[in-house]
């Protein structure tokens, strides 16, 4: 939310599109209007590109000997995961330090982003593959929902 405090055009066009959805800025946002808005949906998903939940996931045993960045990493070795760091990678993301939620709307660089790893991993809020977290359909809608309502209530 601080974001959108710093970003008041960005505040403006969510309150803008919630109201054409809704035809009424007093109408409170449901749990239906949040499907079809994809701006909210990318202003949510920067968000947590930037402010991950959690900063590390289950940690993980290496399976074998391998090298990474210069550095040996031992089989049986307990490797943590920087969720957030993965996010600011420069190689990945440009301005990876800028709230930028167009990056995820169509003709973003990363349109279709898929957050579960299976198509490869640029972040990871809620983990990946086989460890994610089960809720992830569940967090991103009252999300959005809740992105949504306060937008509308105290822009």
């Amino acid at each position: 939310m601080a974001k959108l405090v710093k970003n008041p055009s960005i505040q403006s066009n969510i309150h803008d599109k919630i109201t054409a959805k809704t035809g009424d800025e007093k109408v409170e946002v449901s749990e239906e209007n949040v499907h079809g808005m994809p701006y909210l949906r990318a202003v949510v998903l920067e968000g947590l590109r930037k402010h991950p939940p959690g900063h590390f996931v289950l940690p993980q045993k290496a399976m074998e000997d391998m090298e990474v960045g210069g550095y040996l990493i031992p089989k049986g070795a307990t490797v943590n995961f920087m969720v957030a760091e993965i996010s600011r990678d420069e190689q990945d993301w440009a301005k990876p330090m800028e709230f930028i939620p167009k990056r995820f709307l169509p003709d973003g660089d990363s349109e279709g982003l898929d957050v579960t790893g299976s198509k490869g991993i640029r972040m990871m809020p809620f983990g990946v593959k086989r460890r994610i977290c089960v809720g992830l359909n569940f967090a991103m809608h009252h999300l959005e929902y809740f992105v949504a309502n306060m937008v509308r209530e105290f822009k």
